[in-house]
């Protein structure tokens, strides 16, 4: 061994000398973040000649269109041109499952207000929208159906009812020790990421079309635009290098706004820019499901349920978009952590005269274990019981009562050891005794306290969706350029493959550049949704960064190694390469590869295994594995005015052997403020005509910096992935959004306190101070009834 050698190779004994992973990084973004340098599609530079649409929106919830005069709107100086559906060459739809429902501009029926009717493109932003307002357009209007329970009552909905059941739920209810039966309202959500939709269309030679889009999904903006335009696939290339936000908003409704940007551009020649404000962003598009629920239940005198039966009923809006898939996930995840020995779930996806709704952080799987927490909540208060202990009960086993209603046995369970850790060190039963004592001393203020679990499971629920595809590029001077088929929100997926790129080819992580998502490099992508951002993306370029390391090696072996040391024997690290005795720096052996015509390139693919699903019978296993998770939350209510504020909360969650740290622990924390202000502030209201009225900052109420606990708690459950995962780690994007179901309970505990606990409070989600107020006055008008 030469002495240069000798020390770098006595510290490469030691296999975590090295690693790229598992250790805290800061965003690779996050310094242009910061100084306002990060480039979103709106900071594209202009090209010449660049126009700006907007949309001209319905004023009728249900309408046929009589007639429409758009002279004015001509007449509006700077107004280029207006287009219509009679002017969309190809198909008139943005539907991304059901085809044919989802019009991308009304043509002569509108189906809520705030739909797009007509484009409007002009020589300004401003003057474009201006002129979208001066249409005169007369209606015949139809009957409107506006709530989830109207479109129940007349069977109206966009997909057939679902059912998944095991066992005889009814006979057991029956025979139950207790029984009781109710209904809840769960609110929906406005995604509102601070970049809102937009779309940036520029004609290229030969019926090309380039479309930098904010989008989860651009293969899907791919084939929409290609559709509307009447051109192949190749001929749309959909580009986006970030987006500021995303939560499911963007999967599929981006596409309305793709679409009408290209067909804008493709008419006129020129680049055409979308960008609508933040009040018709909100008109137009979808938001979370919001889900009204009818349930029976029966259990025994220790809350062990025996059998549960649960209707859920959701909002869908007028057409079908994600709706199927999003109720599928509702009824897979009711659930949650607990075994439900006979079961029946019962999903009704109704159609209403509203924003079609869409895919939001959880996809449904929020919806669906929200309606098992209240009726656990409910049982645990009946059976004069702490409502953890009922909770522990029924929790799923580790190697029996270990099957969920679908089928898919439950092998990675450490939801027991997660609980047992959190109730340690959030001192649950000493606060609890606290707590009992300040309610008892005082009338007015009511603090409540709950701790709820989380088992979520990762994958599309669509099996096909499971795979992904990478490019990973070494240049001469031994730099590294990573192209791959997710897109970046701002949670940090692209740093987490540059990181796992870096670990597989020994290199600093300075050496890796990732480049925008762009649909001409990698080819059918998924979208970035359902939390498998950084499991699929991350293993597709591990394994084309593997195949380089594999192809450099046995070059670096014959090279460098004089025929002494095999393939296998040549160690990447420290951005050096180790052969035999010879250490060679990393760009010494790329440039001397280069010379021998080594291939410095790569494509990786990786498609999840062991998933199989039947929609039509809802069994299979339609998830790789499980994330789990819990909550404690201490609120304080005022019982005059109905306000809420969190005191602490404390989160430990599981992201198996977490990639990434730091940025792991900014998703829980982000997860559970977002999933807090859902359950609590962010209410959707729609007038009795059904308007949209909290559309608006104004009026749509997200948490902000001041709602966060004062006290907040959050650490990441040390774990590895029982399955083969990226490094063994686990998906952190949608699970923790479930954590603050322990905010919402813990208010419920409060309002209960108002009637020392003898009375299920009957609050609604969002807890808001007018809930809230309603809830205490019926737990008061409850107590104080004389009892029979």
């Amino acid at each position: 061994m030469n002495q240069q050698a000798e020390p770098f190779l006595k510290n490469l004994q030691d296999p975590d000398d090295f690693t790229q992973v598992h250790i805290s990084r800061p965003h690779e973004s996050a310094h242009l973040h910061v100084s306002g340098r990060a480039t979103y599609t709106d900071d594209i530079p202009t090209l010449a000649g660049t126009l700006h649409a907007a949309l001209g929106l319905s004023s009728k919830a249900h309408a046929k269109i009589v007639s429409i005069s758009l002279d004015k709107v001509r007449a509006t100086p700077g107004v280029v041109a207006i287009f219509t559906a009679d002017d969309i060459p190809g198909v008139n739809d943005v539907g991304p499952i059901i085809h044919g429902d989802d019009p991308i501009l009304a043509d002569g029926l509108v189906q809520y207000i705030g739909q797009p009717i007509f484009i409007v493109v002009a020589t300004s932003h401003e003057t474009a929208r201006l002129a979208a307002r001066r249409a005169e357009i007369v209606y015949e209007e139809l009957p409107a159906i506006l709530t989830a329970q109207q479109a129940r009552a007349a069977n109206q909905h966009v997909l057939p009812p679902m059912k998944l059941a095991r066992g005889e739920a009814g006979t057991k209810i029956a025979r139950a020790a207790h029984r009781e039966a109710g209904e809840m309202l769960l609110g929906g959500q406005e995604q509102f990421y601070l970049e809102g939709q937009i779309s940036y269309a520029v004609p290229k030679d030969d019926d090309g079309m380039h479309v930098y889009c904010s989008t989860q999904h651009p293969t899907e903006m791919q084939h929409l635009v290609a559709h509307a335009l009447g051109v192949a696939s190749h001929n749309v290339l959909i580009e986006c290098r970030r987006m500021g936000g995303g939560f499911g908003g963007k999967e599929s409704q981006s596409g309305l706004f793709a679409c009408c940007a290209a067909l804008a551009a493709w008419k006129l020649l020129c680049p055409v820019k979308l960008r609508p404000d933040r009040d018709d962003d909100m008109m137009v598009t979808g938001k979370r499901h919001d889900f009204h629920y009818t349930y029976e239940v029966g259990y025994d005198d220790k809350g062990v349920i025996d059998g549960v039966t649960v209707d859920m009923t959701s909002r869908c809006g007028f057409s079908a978009d994600l709706s199927g898939p999003v109720m599928t996930r509702a009824l897979c995840h009711f659930d949650n952590a607990y075994w439900l020995p006979d079961v029946t779930i019962d999903g009704f996806c109704g159609k209403t005269n509203t924003q079609s709704n869409t895919a939001f952080r959880g996809f449904g799987g929020p919806q669906g274990a929200f309606a098992i927490e209240y009726i656990m909540d409910n049982v645990a208060r009946s059976v004069g019981e702490d409502s953890l202990d009922v909770r522990r009960r029924n929790l799923y086993g580790k190697t029996e009562r270990n099957q969920t209603p679908y089928g898919q046995i439950v092998e990675d369970n450490v939801i027991h050891e997660l609980i047992d850790e959190l109730e340690a060190t959030s001192e649950y039963r000493a606060r609890r005794a606290a707590i009992n004592e300040f309610n008892a001393n005082n009338a007015i203020l009511k603090k409540g306290m709950a701790l709820t679990p989380v088992k979520f499971g990762i994958a599309f629920n669509v099996t096909h969706f499971n795979q992904a595809g990478a490019l990973v590029h070494i240049y001469t001077d031994g730099s590294v350029l990573v192209n791959h088929g997710g897109t970046e929100m701002g949670q940090g997926l692209n740093t987490k493959v540059a990181q796992v790129v870096a670990h597989e080819l020994g290199i600093g992580f300075n050496r890796i550049r990732v480049t925008a998502t762009d649909t001409s490099k990698i080819a059918n992508t998924s979208a970035t949704a359902a939390s498998t951002g950084s499991d699929l993306n991350g293993k597709a370029a591990q394994d084309a960064a593997r195949q380089l390391r594999e192809r450099l090696s046995a070059f670096a072996a014959e090279r460098f190694g004089a025929g002494q040391v095999s393939a296998s024997e040549v160690r990447f690290a420290h951005d050096r390469v180790v052969v035999g005795d010879s250490v060679v720096p990393f760009e010494e052996v790329i440039a001397k590869a280069y010379l021998a015509r080594i291939q410095l390139w790569s494509d990786g693919f990786y498609a999840t295994p062991k998933l199989y699903w039947d929609q039509s019978k809802l069994q299979g296993r339609p998830f790789y594995y499980y994330s789990y998770g819990a909550a404690v939350s201490e609120v304080v209510i005022d019982t005059l005015t109905g306000e809420m504020r969190v005191l602490r909360a404390d989160a430990l969650h599981d992201v198996g052997a977490s990639l990434n740290p730091a940025l792991d622990v900014g998703q829980v924390e982000g997860a559970f403020i977002q999933g807090m202000g859902w359950l609590t502030t962010e209410e959707l209201w729609w007038n009795a005509g059904g308007k949209l009225m909290t559309h608006a900052p104004s009026t749509y109420k997200i948490p902000t910096v001041n709602d966060t606990p004062p006290d907040f708690r959050v650490r990441l459950f040390k774990n590895r992935n029982a399955e083969d995962s990226i490094h063994r780690s686990k998906a952190t994007g949608e699970p923790p959004l479930l954590l603050p179901f322990s905010v919402f309970f813990a208010v419920r505990d409060a309002v209960s306190a108002v009637g020392g606990h003898k009375v299920n409070p009957p609050l609604n989600a969002p807890a808001t101070s007018e809930e809230i107020l309603k809830a205490v006055g019926a737990v008061r008008a409850a107590t104080a009834a004389p009892r029979r």
